[in-house]
């Protein structure tokens, strides 16, 4: 369906404008920081709940959103805050792969990250499909659910 505003002819626009329905609009120039090496970390579950593990990728507008999305500090949510953290590291050393302290907190954190999933799995059950055995046969959707169970807790 037509509007008006899409009949109208375009506004002329400066070359720092782009073109709005009837108006001019500023570009936006998207924009990403540099890190440097050794940049500052988040905790991980600050990480988790920002969205990023550095603070100088932290976008401000943001903060609106990161206030709604408060986590419990379970069992669940840590292993979620540690893979988090392990793919944020793996991005930054892509770009960063002499940090040898990046490096060294990204094992640590694969292996905090596989012990705790151990860990969980025996209290409460597996977390993904790819974690049955052969021997326990497809207990994947028989109850409870980890989140029944206190895994979530």
């Amino acid at each position: 369906m037509e509007t008006p505003e899409m009949n109208r002819p375009a506004a002329p626009c400066g070359e720092d404008q782009g073109t709005m329905p009837g108006s001019c609009a500023p570009l936006a120039f998207p924009y990403v920081p540099m890190q440097g090496p050794n940049p500052t970390r988040f905790s991980r579950m600050e990480a988790l709940q920002t969205g990023t593990l550095f603070p100088g990728l932290n976008l401000p507008f943001k903060e609106a959103i990161q206030a709604k999305t408060k986590l419990a500090n379970t069992a669940l949510v840590e292993l979620m805050a540690l893979d988090f953290a392990i793919d944020e590291l793996g991005l930054y050393l892509v770009t960063h792969a002499e940090d040898q302290e990046a490096l060294q907190l990204y094992w640590s954190y694969i292996k905090l990250a596989k012990e705790g999933r151990e860990k969980y799995q025996k209290m409460y059950g597996p977390l993904l499909q790819t974690d049955l055995t052969p021997d326990e046969g497809y207990v994947w959707l028989k109850d409870p659910w980890p989140w029944e169970e206190g895994g979530n807790a």
